[in-house]
C-alpha cells in the first residue's frame, strides 16, 4: 500500500539513466587507462564529458513529484515548481503522452516527469493516485 505522501518517481527511466551514467564513467576510466599517452588536456576533456553525461543522467533519474498536505512539488529535468492543490485543475495521462500533464488554474500546463508512460501499469496507478490526491484536496462543499 502506498502512503499519500510517497513521492511519484519513475522506475524504468531511473534505472536506465543511472546505468547509462555509470557506464559513461566506467568506459571513460577504461579509455583513459587504455590510452596512457593522451595529453593532459585530452584526458581532462574526456573526464569532463563523462562527468557531464553522468550529471545529466543523475538529474534525469531524480525527477519526481512530492505531495504533501499543502500541495505538490514537481521536480522535472530542468525546473522545479511548487503548486498548492488549488492550482491544479486536472490530471491528464492520455495515450501519446510520455508523462502526466497537469492543467493549472492559470491556464497553463505542467508536465510531471515523475510519472512516465514507460512504466506501464505502475504509471497508470500512479496517475490515478495523483488524480485522487488532487480531488481530495480540492473538493468543495458544492463539489464543483
Amino acid at each position: 500500500m502506498t502512503d499519500a505522501s510517497t513521492p511519484f518517481r519513475p522506475r524504468l527511466a531511473r534505472v536506465v539513466t543511472l546505468a547509462v551514467g555509470a557506464l559513461a564513467v566506467v568506459l571513460t576510466i577504461l579509455l583513459l587507462l587504455a590510452l596512457p599517452d593522451l595529453a593532459a588536456l585530452d584526458k581532462a576533456g574526456f573526464a569532463l564529458l563523462a562527468v557531464l553525461i553522468a550529471g545529466f543522467c543523475w538529474r534525469q533519474a531524480d525527477v519526481q513529484a512530492v505531495p504533501d498536505d499543502e500541495g505538490l512539488t514537481v521536480r522535472n529535468l530542468v525546473l522545479r515548481r511548487r503548486l498548492v492543490w488549488a492550482d491544479i485543475v486536472s490530471v491528464r495521462f492520455g495515450h501519446g503522452r510520455p508523462w502526466v500533464q497537469l492543467d493549472l488554474a492559470d491556464g497553463t500546463t505542467l508536465a510531471v516527469m515523475g510519472i512516465q508512460r514507460s512504466d506501464g501499469a505502475f504509471a497508470n496507478r500512479e496517475a490515478r493516485r495523483l488524480a485522487t490526491l488532487v480531488a481530495q484536496h480540492t473538493a468543495t462543499s458544492r463539489d464543483d
